[in-house]
């Protein structure tokens, strides 16, 4: 705050410091560290720059309006008027075309009782779930959080398939189905690597992404899964973690993009009210009307600008974008 109010640091820059921080993927701190060089505010600034100068040209016309002097010809003024809102237009795409998770990826194991998703969920996360060759060992559902190729994951181990027998189990079962619906991408481990075409249907109904994974290659040598999208995988063996960890950063990857900044999930209404107001001095001045109109109309653009970039600011602002950066004692 104290870099921001000295000048030093723009809004947006001031706030790419506390995207730093909150940076899950490496795509999100690279981002915030364009942010923080400049890269959001310093495309605004001239924008802003210019329209102050176009307003103080169409201003100037209406202080000399008994005068013969052209300040601004209204090919320019619509050329500079339209380069805005083009710039404008594409800011607008960026941020609609970023997606705002504020969570990590989930991925949650899933399979048939003793099918080995404990172990693969200890050998992927470090943590200690209990492993068993006793089918049903798991009941309730684990989450870890992992970082997986620079992007960080919530890795869910649930309970195995399999009928209720007591209050207990079927609590077990509702857990484990709620945690696969609600999953982005679903690792389904089978040892025998059959894969059973009805569980697949059901399982491509969540609409999650599918990685199939035959565990315990070990024990049963040969590719049972041929034909079949499948990575064999042996936790006791060390064998295909490697082409797991690789497949679930692609799958990962595929499904995320750089997170919005603060200021930029700020600024999307000030770009929209900027639009609004750019595209009607371009309609009054494709129109020939009043210069007055025209100057307000800029002046109602040049406004959002001013706040996104900190150039107008209030004490309310300030004080919700700054007491986010309290990181803890």
């Amino acid at each position: 705050m104290r870099a921001f109010l000295a000048g030093k640091k723009d809004l947006p820059q001031a706030e790419a410091v506390q995207a730093i921080i909150e940076a899950g993927t490496d795509a999100d701190l690279t981002a915030a560290l364009a942010q923080l060089a400049g890269g959001v505010s310093q495309p605004l600034n001239v924008l802003r720059d210019d329209l102050l100068n176009l307003l103080a040209d169409i201003e100037a016309a209406l202080d000399f309006a008994d005068e013969d002097i052209e300040f601004v010809g209204r090919a320019e003024l619509l050329a500079r008027v339209q380069g805005a809102i083009d710039l404008l237009e594409t800011v607008q795409k960026q941020l609609d075309d970023r997606t705002v998770s504020g969570r990590p990826v989930r991925v949650a194991l899933v399979g048939l009782p003793n099918a080995g998703k404990s172990s693969l969920f200890n050998a992927l996360t470090g943590a200690v779930a209990l492993v068993s060759p006793t089918p049903g060992t798991t009941r309730d559902y684990l989450t870890q959080l992992v970082t997986v190729g620079g992007v960080t994951i919530e890795l869910i181990d649930t309970a195995g398939w399999q009928g209720a027998s007591d209050t207990i189990e079927d609590q077990a079962q509702k857990l484990g189905s709620e945690q696969t619906n609600r999953a982005d991408v679903i690792v389904w481990c089978d040892e025998s690597g059959t894969f059973d075409t009805a569980d697949e249907r059901r399982l491509l109904a969540t609409g999650a992404s599918i990685l199939k994974v035959r565990t315990k290659s070990d024990l049963l040598p040969g590719s049972l899964s041929k034909g079949i999208n499948a990575i064999s995988v042996s936790v006791l063996a060390f064998g295909g973690l490697n082409d797991l960890h690789s497949a679930l950063h692609d799958t990962v990857t595929s499904l995320t993009r750089p997170a919005l900044a603060p200021s930029q999930s700020r600024c999307r209404h000030h770009v929209i009210a900027c639009l609004e107001h750019l595209r009607e001095a371009h309609a009054l001045a494709a129109n020939n009307d009043t210069p007055e109109l025209l100057a307000l109309a800029l002046r109602g653009a040049i406004e959002p600008l001013s706040e996104m970039t900190g150039a107008v600011y209030t004490n309310d602002l300030l004080d919700r974008i700054f007491s986010r950066f309290c990181i803890g004692k």
